[in-house]
């Protein structure tokens, strides 16, 4: 049985990892960097190593000295979060080599998930549609542009080693497909040190939705619902809800057996998400597995019951899934919103800098999963979220209203939020009514809109000084005259 889980991990992932941990008695490691030295995460664990500088590559990214401190620390098994090592084959490998538990798929599984073409062509042998293209990884341009040709642009270049939207490009015809190629191509060799490039048919006015995904040493598993996952921006989420307003409960089986079924294909342990895009004619093409704990779990805590980092734990120990499919229900209905420190304006560049003051919005129905606290620093090295802002409802509306409550519950001093974007998005007729899409942003032209809503809400915040300044000057003077009125002897001495 596991007893001291080392997380390789930092911020509000690592801070989630141990409040579970703490609750099933189990000793935490956190790791940090220079740059982490006084963050939450070291603080609550049981104790703590320094790994680094604060440059990942020489920290959070150093495989040898995280296994280093797994093993002179004592931990028998690794949580490795999200970003980071957590989709690395190469530190599974070792992890297994050294008889650590991983707690996540096997490096096998995961290796497989990671190669697009093998997992697609695994994915196609398990009848789950996959999206149409390329069926192996393309030569040359050449070819590239005589499968854009066959099956009609724009399509999608995709690196088969890219991932969170890295190494993607948008093509419309032949001269942007040349004129991207080799850019596709260097981005992966930048990132990854090596290239393979795949093409595929770009669908518009799509929508990202996603399966949560167990499966247990056992063979037992299960699909955890759906989360809509569409409004996003340069291929990245931004909010994410559960359930979806476009799956009914047919659907949610349907799709569901499709993840079910991907998951047993490539043999996945743990838990995991299956990723599909949706059509605007109701088609669901699988695009991938991301083999790990995703960012937005928690909305599928909210609508299920359950803590997915204990189910996590319990598989990696061995336990069998205490449940099937059919004792699943959903229950009301979850947003999450990623509180990340950029600006909407400067094309979403990420701020940085000390947090002077911060105020966590809480109540019934709000879950806030953040690393920030007063004094803390949003540091230049690492992701830009800060924060998960989640709320759960009986409705959508009532999870809906409680999100821009809690918005406008959120203080942090110090740098540009994503906050009043949300704040627009939750408040338009088209979110309201569930017409989502990945180009959502584009589509609404929301970033002309929050523009406009910044505009007014100065304007009104002007229009309520003044009134507050005029309502203190008569007030005054009011107290003025009473007190004149009251008191005429010293009225008269003034006077004199």
């Amino acid at each position: 049985m596991i007893s001291k889980v080392l997380i390789a991990n930092r911020g509000e992932i690592a801070l989630r990892v141990i409040k579970t941990c703490k609750a099933l008695g189990i000793k935490t490691v956190a790791v940090y960097s220079d740059e982490d030295r006084n963050s939450l995460h070291v603080k609550n664990a049981t104790e703590a190593y320094h790994i680094g500088e604060a440059a990942s590559a020489k920290s959070y990214l150093n495989q040898e000295k995280i296994l280093d401190v797994i093993l002179s620390s004592g931990a028998d098994a690794v949580h490795p979060g999200y970003g980071f090592l957590s989709e690395n084959p190469e530190f599974v490998g070792l992890c297994e080599k050294n008889k650590v538990t991983f707690i996540g798929p096997t490096a096998a599984s995961m290796e497989l998930c990671g190669d697009k073409m093998r997992c697609k062509a695994t994915m196609l042998k398990a009848k789950v549609p996959t999206v149409p293209g390329s069926q192996d990884l393309v030569k040359d341009v050449e070819e590239a542009l005589s499968i854009a040709n066959e099956i009609g642009y724009p399509i999608l270049l995709k690196s088969v080693f890219g991932g969170g939207g890295r190494g993607i490009r948008l093509v419309n015809n032949d001269q942007e497909l040349k004129d991207s190629y080799e850019t596709v191509t260097g981005e992966s060799i930048a990132a990854f040190g090596k290239s393979a490039i795949l093409v595929e048919k770009f669908l518009e006015k799509i929508r990202h939705i996603e399966y949560q995904l167990a499966r247990d040493k056992h063979g037992n598993v299960v699909h955890i619902f759906e989360r809509e996952c569409s409004i996003q921006r340069r291929n990245q989420k931004l909010i994410e809800q559960t359930p979806s307003p476009v799956v009914d409960q047919e659907t949610r089986d349907r799709v569901g057996k499709l993840a079910v079924n991907a998951a047993e294909a490539v043999d996945y342990t743990n838990l995991g998400t299956a990723e599909f895009l949706r059509a605007d004619n109701g088609e669901f093409f699988f695009i991938e597995i991301n083999a790990r704990l995703q960012v937005e779990h928690p909305i599928t805590e909210f609508v299920s019951g359950l803590d997915l980092v204990k189910l996590q734990l319990d598989i990696a120990n061995g336990e069998p899934i205490p449940f099937k499919q059919s004792d699943l229900k959903m229950n009301g209905y979850a947003i999450e919103c990623r509180i990340n420190a950029e600006d909407t304006f400067l094309d979403f560049t990420p701020s940085t800098g000390p947090i002077p003051d911060v105020i966590i919005p809480s109540g019934p129905g709000v879950r806030c999963d953040t690393y920030l606290y007063p004094g803390s620093t949003v540091s230049p090295f690492y992701d830009s979220l800060m924060a998960k802002l989640v709320t759960w409802g009986q409705t959508f509306e009532e999870s809906r209203l409680r999100m821009l409550n809690a918005l406008n519950d959120f203080y942090i001093q110090g740098v540009e939020t994503s906050i009043p974007l949300y704040k627009t998005i939750l408040e338009t007729e088209e979110y309201k009514n569930g017409k989502l899409s990945t180009d959502f942003l584009k589509r609404f032209d929301i970033i002309e809109r929050l523009r406009e809503d910044i505009k007014k809400e100065r304007k009104d915040k002007q229009l309520a000084a003044v009134a507050a300044a005029v309502m203190h000057s008569e007030f005054f003077q009011s107290r003025v005259k009473s007190s004149n009125t009251r008191n005429p002897r010293w009225k008269s001495r003034m006077d004199r």
